[in-house]
């Protein structure tokens, strides 16, 4: 299996590939990792020199989480780099794609954080996707969300589907919402 067309997740519970005599790790999945470190390794480079030029401080962590590389920039006081509503981490996270891409000639859907901006959303968001299960489960109404990026969408509908409820989105980007449904609907 080519590393283009590799589309399933990568697990203990799902691996790619059996593996081969004499090891312990999928082969499929042994390239896609490290794939993915390499990619967290080109953002780590490219966003480096970003705070060199921005003369800003701050550490980089890489990791490899949920099938995507990410990179995190902690320290100093960067919340110019998030922007209003993390505007701007946005568009570096585009950017730093980018800069992947152009070295390695494949999409990358690396995750960036900045002073734990998203860390501190996916929480918040996740609250609000388990709250909003729990007040439809018992009223038994749906309930329509205020709209929300892709990335807020995910982790809402994920939280949803972990307290047993469906979800869906509705409208038009950018004021697409995430509708919480009960059960029996």
């Amino acid at each position: 299996m080519s590393a283009e067309t590799e589309t399933a997740s990568v697990t203990e519970e799902n691996p790619v590939d059996a593996p081969e005599a004499g090891t312990d790790a999928p082969a499929g999945g042994t390239d896609k990792i490290a794939r993915l470190e390499q990619e967290g390794d080109i953002a780590a480079d490219y966003l480096e020199e970003l705070l060199d030029i921005a003369d800003l401080d701050g550490d980089l962590d890489i990791d490899v989480e949920a099938d995507r590389a990410a990179v995190s920039i902690v320290g100093a006081e960067l919340t110019q780099l998030v922007g209003r509503d993390g505007k701007v981490l946005e568009a570096l996270q585009e950017l730093t794609r980018l800069a992947v891409y152009r070295e390695t000639g494949e999409r990358s859907r690396l995750m960036l954080d900045i002073s734990g901006f998203r860390a501190d959303k996916r929480s918040r968001l996740t609250q609000l996707g388990a709250e909003t299960a729990a007040q439809v489960a018992e009223s038994g109404e749906p309930v329509s969300l205020e709209p929300m990026s892709p990335f807020e969408r995910k982790i809402v509908h994920d939280a949803v589907a972990a307290a047993g409820l469906r979800s869906e989105s509705a409208g038009v980007e950018p004021r697409r919402y995430v509708v919480v449904l009960p059960a029996d609907a």
